[in-house]
């Protein structure tokens, strides 16, 4: 059964996200210094608005679709499929999160929290299921887990996925960690794309074959929800990055991410099989289309994948 239009969870507002940090200003930052705070805020400059979100800011969370599997693969680089080696092509992407504590309104690091990212192939197909047009059964790439640091990041290396028809552009994540009074707390969310950044990239190799998603982050109804809070910020790779990972080119992005871990509702299990919420569960896939459908897409034949 399709579930990925299907929203979980509480979603928290824009509003609610600055009164829960104290309407964005820095003197209710409790927890934080003011060096803490300035790195924080990454390259936010001093004529930034007054009202600009901060790092630790609560995001909307978002339905954790049909094609989660728990498969336990702790890991950096996702591009690689563990039953033969082979690496998935695509723009490499490295992906930094940065989890933090904000129960009570104290903002700091949450260490020893499992995050969870699976997403699509430059083809639009997921590893590890079954679809009506493709079986990826037993294979693993883009996907797996990394544990948060006592920063509270955690990183991978991955590609910009791929797209297919009714959904705008998309990663999934999950953290799973414990709530304030020791149950399991699980957060699942997505990420979506600036259009013009995605054209650009989706006009080269392996993507140009499928030309540009047939639905936009305007009329996918899961981007809506998102309240424009869940959309990655690109930058070029720098040189060190490209050197240590041994890349001519690629992107990098950092997304920052709060949890309250004293709110029950939202740290509830969102997978559709049981035992989901603690890390480690066992979650097979669910049916129906990956990622569900986000929006009405425009007439027109989707991209062929028969055969990929």
């Amino acid at each position: 059964m399709d579930n990925d239009d299907k929203p979980v969870g509480r979603l928290l507002t824009r509003r609610e996200a600055l009164a829960l940090l104290g309407g964005g200003s820095a003197a209710l930052f409790a927890g934080l210094s003011l060096p803490s705070l300035a790195a924080a805020q990454g390259t936010a400059t001093p004529s930034a608005s007054a009202t600009e979100l901060p790092a630790c800011v609560v995001r909307p969370e978002l339905t954790e679709g049909p094609y989660f599997v728990d498969d336990q693969l702790n890991r950096f680089d996702l591009r690689i499929d563990p039953s033969d080696e082979s690496i998935k092509e695509g723009t490499p992407l490295h992906l930094i999160y940065r989890v933090s504590d904000v129960t009570g309104g104290v903002c700091g690091p949450l260490a020893g929290a499992q995050v969870d990212v699976w997403h699509c192939d430059a083809d639009g197909e997921y590893s590890g299921v079954q679809d009506m047009s493709f079986d990826n059964s037993g294979e693993m790439w883009l996907r797996g887990y990394q544990v948060t640091d006592d920063k509270g990041v955690a990183e991978f290396l991955t590609i910009i996925p791929g797209w297919y028809s009714g959904r705008a552009v998309h990663i999934h994540f999950k953290i799973r960690t414990e709530s304030t009074t020791g149950e399991s707390y699980e957060f699942t969310s997505q990420f979506f794309f600036d259009p013009d950044l995605i054209g650009e990239i989706y006009s080269q190799e392996p993507y140009v074959d499928n030309g540009l998603p047939d639905t936009s982050n305007d009329v996918d109804n899961i981007y809506q929800q998102s309240e424009g809070l869940l959309t990655l910020t690109l930058n070029p790779m720098t040189d060190e990055e490209l050197e240590a990972y041994e890349l001519e080119a690629g992107y990098t992005a950092t997304f920052d991410v709060g949890l309250d871990l004293s709110d029950l509702k939202v740290g509830a299990s969102d997978s559709a099989s049981a035992g989901g919420g603690a890390p480690g569960g066992n979650n097979g896939p669910g049916n129906g289309r990956p990622g569900g459908q986000g929006g009405t897409p425009p007439e027109g034949t989707p991209p062929d994948r028969t055969g990929d």
